[in-house]
């Protein structure tokens, strides 16, 4: 599953300064802009899913149709998957942060 692993959990070797919080930040804001990409592309490919359905004069583009839907469904999941681990990858290292700020 190295498709939605995003490698070893980080683990601070000193306190978190403000450029660290602002990196947090950052690839929080990344975070969304892709799971928004993911979005956008499934939508793409379901609009072209409906248009090939729709071409009576093709008829074998009919099963492209349905590899497009099933893509579309794919990249939904896998957006959706991936932004769920890296958000609770990050929500667990600001809160990791934070104890280490308040000691």
């Amino acid at each position: 599953m190295k498709l939605i692993r995003f490698g070893r959990d980080f683990q601070p070797d000193e306190k978190v300064i403000l450029r660290d919080y602002l990196a947090i930040e950052r690839t929080r804001l990344a975070n969304e802009r892709t799971l928004l990409s993911y979005i956008r592309s499934s939508l793409y490919l379901l609009i072209a899913s409906f248009a090939f359905f729709e071409l009576k004069a093709f008829p074998n583009f009919k099963y492209f149709a349905l590899v497009c839907l099933v893509f579309c469904v794919i990249f939904l999941v896998i957006g959706v998957v991936r932004f769920r681990l890296l958000k609770k990858s990050l929500k667990k290292l600001y809160y990791m942060s934070e104890k280490e700020k308040n000691n």
